[in-house]
């Protein structure tokens, strides 16, 4: 079980950044004030969220790669995705916990690592951890967080730490040894980056950073180049593209097994021989994911290739859905199609730029009441049953 959730959590300092307003709170968007209401669904969040958000953040967070076809698919390939509920199975309140890599969790849940998040509130990484630690799931910090990774575990949780493979292996080793100092519980190698993904939305606008949102766990890292600002070019991309190393093999996913004793996750995968090769390394899991159609566009939807990805690794390792998540309801259907669990991503930006850390906050616990009931109109007595459940796929 996720260890209980508790109020004392280190506080989170909300003072605006010089040069960058606040949201404030608005009488006609619910839930910018301190006392937070959850709108009905994940979905509205996103509403909310652009209320209150410049127009080229909100398209940073939501936008995707060249035509937005492979972001546009994960959404509909769920959507086609039928469970058969089984009834007159004695089910009265499911039990929503789960083992995922690292320990067992109050949901097969973990928040999705995810850049910058300073830019949706001042609460940023913090405030969206304690939300994780509050709801008992595992938060995944990114290497591009506007946060140090110390004072994200701060927040008490259980915190993964993802990693981007960069050009000086040196800094790879410096993140590897501050994130298992640090305390995080285990390790997420993001493998579909060689380059970022053509985002036409930040190019369009072009996207840089604000002065007060920078890569906190990369100093030194050419942080600078993410906030000049040019016409037609997203300075995100010269920055990563300055960064990250193009070239991550196999070999380099050894040396990472073979670095850590953290369990171990790659995410990226969609080709089951890939999924595969990175049992027979030793990973604890596999994340089947196109990061959220940012990547490479006309990649596959991740709940078309999953049934696949899990039928190749059987119980070498474990497998987790991220991409398009949007309810309890796709968790199920995740669930009935062989994931152990999925990562929740943009909900969760939404969330926390609509109300911090209490909006954060919300957006879980409305989405262990979405799964608590679509497990009961399942008629299952907990995740492990789900993944018994037979699907159909339509048109």
């Amino acid at each position: 079980m996720a260890e209980p959730a508790t109020t004392d959590a280190p506080a989170v300092d909300t003072a605006a950044p010089d040069g960058w307003t606040v949201p404030a709170a608005r009488p006609d968007v619910p839930g910018t004030d301190a006392g937070f209401v959850a709108p009905p669904s994940l979905a509205d969040f996103g509403e909310l969220a652009r209320a209150v958000l410049p127009p080229e953040v909100w398209d940073f967070v939501n936008g995707g790669s060249g035509t937005e076809t492979t972001l546009a698919a994960n959404r509909a390939a769920l959507d086609r995705v039928a469970v058969l509920p089984r009834v007159l199975t004695g089910v009265d309140t499911p039990g929503t916990e789960a083992t995922l890599p690292g320990g067992s969790f109050a949901m097969p849940v973990a928040v999705a690592p995810m850049a910058y998040q300073k830019l949706l509130h001042p609460d940023g990484e913090v405030g969206l951890a304690a939300a994780a630690r509050a709801a008992g799931v595992p938060y995944v910090a990114s290497t591009l967080g506007s946060t140090p990774i110390e004072e994200v575990t701060a927040a008490g949780g259980p915190v993964w730490f993802q990693l981007y493979w960069l050009r000086d292996r040196g800094m790879v080793a410096d993140l590897l040894d501050r994130a298992q100092a640090a305390g995080c519980t285990a390790l997420m190698v993001t493998v579909d980056v060689p380059v970022l993904g053509r985002r036409l939305r930040d190019a369009r606008n072009g996207f840089a950073l604000p002065p007060h949102v920078t890569a906190a766990n990369l100093p030194g890292g050419r942080n600078d180049l993410a906030h000049q600002g040019t016409p037609g070019v997203s300075a995100v991309a010269v920055h990563t593209g300055a960064v990250f190393a193009p070239a991550l093999s196999w070999a380099d996913l050894a040396w990472l097994r073979e670095r850590t004793p953290l369990p171990l996750l790659v995410k990226g995968i969609l080709d089951p021989r890939d999924a595969v090769l990175a049992a027979e390394t030793g990973v604890d899991a596999v994340v089947v994911s196109n990061h959220g159609g940012r990547q490479l566009d006309g990649a596959p939807a991740t709940a078309t290739v999953l049934p696949e990805v899990v039928a190749a690794v059987g119980e070498r390792c474990a497998v987790l859905l991220d991409s398009g998540v949007r309810s309890g309801s796709d968790v199920l259907r995740a669930l009935a199609l062989g994931a152990s669990g999925v990562l929740v991503g943009r909900p969760m930006l939404w969330a926390l730029a609509a109300g911090g850390r209490a909006g954060a906050e919300a957006a879980l616990a409305l989405l262990a009441a979405e799964l608590r009931d679509a497990l009961t109109l399942a008629g299952c007595a907990d995740p492990a049953a789900a993944r018994q459940l037979r699907t159909l796929v339509g048109d």
